[in-house]
């Protein structure tokens, strides 16, 4: 039997009744903590509050950005990192961790333009990465109206809204505009931070950058799918690699993913900018890091608990809060990798 499925069973009979009598144990020995990536920050936060309702378990989770859950997971001051950055296998191996992916999500392109609902600007990569770069400073600009023909497009200043931490989204989004654009790679660069231009504002988290988005007239930034929806933000159209613009959702996420191999080891294959029609062309997924062997045998079993548990009984929640699930396969494939963690 999977390790998986013999915790969820055993998770099941904690809740069990005899008598009107409600009896409860405790599948794991220790609360645990985790922190990184502010992206999966608000379906993290959900599962706890579900997993503690079904086991009495603690999990506490800080969304400090995807370079500080890397460098809190190293320093072992946590239990578990979260990442949009997933680590290279060399490194993996180098450091003896785990790593595993959660849940799928958009980076989106938001913008805050008086008069423009959502979908209603069309931007393509190449467009998209001028502007961010700084190129681009003025939302009329020929190149945007080419885009968008027959639009009266404002004489107005773009502020480019961007992380000013360290940051997953970032991470995906910065590697995105660089396969558009050598002159933003050259200029600007990719990871998780990186050099923005001088007409920019910069927000910690995607809270920070949804804020300054939704305060600035004329801003355009990039948030997750989640904190954009949450925000009622307009979403900029964006052309993908099939030639159609399309606003990002939920099934565009899935579409995406749907021919990734998730099979290499970190199971961190790229999902940016994919063939299928309908696939929004900035996908990415969470991860999440822990040792192959800590030392707290307890809390090693907290982890796999926790996200076992989730994967199994928390992916309606995932999708209410505008994430994508896993795929049943790469779940299989995710409580197989998860037997490591020890």
């Amino acid at each position: 039997m999977h390790r998986a499925r013999f915790l969820s069973k055993l998770s099941a009979l904690a809740s069990t009744t005899v008598a009107g009598l409600a009896i409860g144990f405790s599948v794991s020995a220790a609360d645990i903590t985790g922190a990184g990536a502010t992206f999966p920050y608000a379906v993290y936060t959900k599962w706890a509050e579900a997993y503690r309702a079904a086991t009495g378990e603690k999990v506490n989770y800080q969304g400090i950005g995807s370079s500080g859950g890397v460098k809190q997971i190293k320093a072992k001051t946590v239990d578990f990192g979260g990442t949009d950055a997933p680590l290279k296998e060399d490194e993996l191996d180098q450091l003896k961790m785990v790593q595993v992916p959660t849940v799928m999500g958009a980076v989106t392109i938001v913008y805050n333009l008086p008069g423009f609902k959502s979908g209603q600007i069309r931007l393509d990569g190449p467009t998209a990465a001028e502007i961010f770069r700084g190129a681009i400073r003025k939302w009329n600009d020929p190149a945007i109206a080419r885009l968008n023909p027959g639009v009266k497009l404002p004489d107005t200043a773009i502020t480019v809204a961007h992380r000013s931490d360290g940051s997953g989204t970032t991470f995906a989004f910065s590697n995105y505009l660089a396969k558009q654009s050598m002159a933003f790679m050259r200029e600007v660069g990719a990871g998780t931070t990186v050099n923005w231009p001088v007409n920019g504002i910069g927000g910690k988290g995607n809270p920070g950058v949804a804020a300054n988005v939704q305060k600035i007239a004329g801003a355009i930034g990039y948030v997750d799918i989640a904190d954009a929806m949450k925000n009622n933000m307009s979403f900029v159209a964006l052309k993908n690699k099939a030639g159609n613009h399309i606003v990002p959702n939920q099934q565009a996420v899935a579409d995406a993913a749907a021919g990734a191999n998730f099979k290499v080891k970190g199971m961190a294959p790229d999902l940016l900018d994919q063939a299928h029609r309908n696939a929004w062309p900035i996908t990415s997924a969470t991860y999440v890091l822990a040792y192959e062997k800590g030392a707290d045998p307890a809390k090693q079993k907290g982890v796999v608990d926790f996200f076992a548990w989730s994967l199994n009984n928390g992916q309606k929640m995932a999708e209410d809060l505008g994430f994508v699930p896993l795929p049943p396969s790469v779940v299989k494939m995710v409580e197989a990798e998860m037997r490591n963690i020890r």
